[in-house]
């Protein structure tokens, strides 16, 4: 079994409350399932419950960096799976699900909205905000108790940037793009990585090493150019060319003006 808390773990992002919880059935599957997760070091993200194969019940958790392997999702599939049999939240046959939350997840915590901005999110409000209840643009950050979004569907006359109370939200979910892909495959590896030097399958990165932060474009740096080992594309210009092209055609001495 995979243990998150073989690593360091932030207990304050651990025990951190969700601000978007489920009503009914799901809130009960949730009372039991929340505390078992956190006890293993996981959080709970969001549960659904859904007709398909009968009844399925989705549970979606993550570590509290907001990673979630395979290994992960069995470990907590064989832990929860007595308890809830015991609980009995539900009163039919049903089949459970764990998962991560996925590229294009869903927002439910104050860390989440601090930790995606920059992306393009869609959120929808359980109380209108000037008049409507859905609004789609790019996450600017938390401030206070509210969001900042600049939207994308703007007109004329209207100001781009809205501050949502953050408990008025009722829907967040972030917008699949190519950006937000490639940060994701940038915490998956560092998640693994992580994972094999925990289980001691990789060795763990020497003292001095700085640990690389997977919510941060960790793009390399451009080489500088050595002078000697290029040609200097300055002396590549429409005046040296036609110098050059003269030159050849013995118009001119090649040396003149040097």
């Amino acid at each position: 079994m995979t243990d998150p808390t073989t690593g360091s773990v932030d207990l304050d992002l651990l025990a951190e409350p969700r601000l978007v919880v489920e009503p009914g059935v799901a809130a009960r599957v949730s009372a039991v399932a929340a505390p078992v997760l956190e006890g293993m070091g996981y959080r709970l993200v969001r549960i659904r419950i859904s007709g398909e194969a009968g009844c399925t019940v989705q549970i979606m958790a993550e570590r509290p960096d907001g990673s979630m392997q395979i290994e992960d999702c069995e470990a907590v599939s064989k832990a929860l799976s007595p308890v809830l049999d015991i609980a009995d939240p539900i009163e039919r046959a049903y089949r459970l699900e764990i998962s991560s939350p996925g590229i294009d997840r869903p927002l439910v915590r104050r860390s989440d909205f601090e930790r995606y901005a920059g992306h393009l999110v869609k959120i929808e409000m359980a109380i209108a905000h000037d008049g409507r209840k859905r609004f789609r643009g790019t996450l600017q950050g938390v401030e206070g108790e509210t969001v900042r979004l600049r939207r994308d569907d703007v007109r004329a006359g209207e100001n781009a940037d809205v501050m949502l109370v953050m408990q008025d939200i009722s829907d967040a979910r972030l917008i699949l793009t190519d950006e937000l892909i490639a940060e994701s495959m940038r915490r998956g590896k560092a998640a693994e990585r992580e994972l094999r030097q925990n289980l001691g399958l990789e060795p763990p990165p020497p003292p001095h090493a700085k640990k690389s932060d997977p919510s941060k474009n960790n793009k390399p740096k451009p080489k500088l150019k050595s002078k000697g080992g290029r040609k200097d594309l300055r002396q590549n210009t429409k005046a040296h060319r036609l110098a050059a092209e003269r030159a050849r055609r013995g118009e001119i001495d090649p040396t003149e003006g040097d």
